[in-house]
């Protein structure tokens, strides 16, 4: 069975025979919403986040006790080559230890950043049930470790990232400790996304605090120009638009710094083209950059 892996940024594209073929101007504007792809094949893989994906792809190890071997996890995953300027970063080719022993791990890095999708991965590799911190009630922990994989999102940053500000709700607290003791009781795994690590998290629990503190933490980099120009290609060619690569340059220094904002961009330049019927160009990019930014 052919191995599946993240692309990398260089590898997406438009066909060469769509670019050819020149874009058509479409004649109405149809509200259809599309979802942005969340599989294994649409995460690009750029030195912003190669160290997070390997990881993610790594863990837990088939041989993790607890852990029947699946073919999914049996996969191998590509050494990533060491390099400087540009080059992605070395990532051994086994987990540390304390990642290989872990059940649990938190998943950070800014918004936009790619989180959720990474996560996403992990949850359909696993099976995984997906909750949010609402979700945390003691009642609630065996439900949400019936799977044997989790994966909590979107978890408070606290005053030192987007999430609330002040200590979590005790209740929360509570939870999240029973269901920590509880995946490393039943060989469950949690993997959980923030913005911050969880030595920062807002905790007046002090045993919770000392499980967090002991987590082991993925960090994904704010995203680099080679990883937003490749959404940025992939995104258009997702709609079929061929866009010249100067106006894609010309988006890429104006643009706000995560693929939130990249994906907001497209559609709404997606949106103007038709409405217009005209093609994407520099004075149409410049046009609906102003107009989003005048947005915020």
């Amino acid at each position: 069975m052919p191995r599946q892996e993240g692309k990398h940024a260089e590898a997406a594209a438009c066909e060469p025979a769509a670019a050819a073929a020149g874009q058509r101007p479409r004649q109405l504007v149809l509200e259809l919403p599309l979802s942005p792809g969340m599989g294994l094949e649409d995460f690009l893989v750029t030195p912003a986040n190669a160290a997070a994906f390997e990881v993610i792809m790594r863990w837990p190890p088939a041989d993790a006790p607890g852990d029947a071997p699946d073919a999914r996890q049996a996969q191998a995953i590509p050494h990533v080559a060491a390099g400087q300027g540009g080059q992605m970063p070395l990532v051994p080719q086994s987990l540390p230890a304390n990642v290989q022993q872990a059940h649990a791990l938190a998943l950070i890095g800014p918004p936009g950043s790619g989180k959720s999708h990474l996560a996403e991965i992990w949850r359909l590799r696993h099976d995984a049930l997906k909750a949010t911190p609402e979700a945390l009630e003691v009642e609630a922990v065996p439900h949400l470790l019936a799977r044997g994989a989790l994966v909590l999102e979107d978890m408070p940053a606290g005053n030192g990232g987007s999430g609330a500000a002040g200590s979590l709700p005790p209740r929360w607290e509570t939870a999240l400790f029973h269901l920590l003791n509880m995946a490393r009781q039943s060989g469950a795994r949690v993997l959980m996304t923030t913005t911050t690590s969880p030595v920062l998290w807002p905790v007046a629990l002090p045993d919770l605090k000392s499980r967090l503190a002991a987590l082991p933490v993925v960090e994904l980099l704010a995203p680099d120009d080679e990883l937003l120009r490749a959404v940025l290609v992939k995104l258009f060619c997702d709609r079929q638009l061929v866009v010249p690569q100067e106006v894609v340059s010309y988006l890429l220094t104006r643009m706000e710094r995560s693929l939130a904002a990249a994906r907001q961009l497209v559609a709404a330049l997606d949106e103007a083209a038709l409405r217009e019927k005209r093609r994407i160009t520099r004075p149409l990019a410049a046009r609906v950059l102003e107009s989003l930014q005048g947005d915020d």
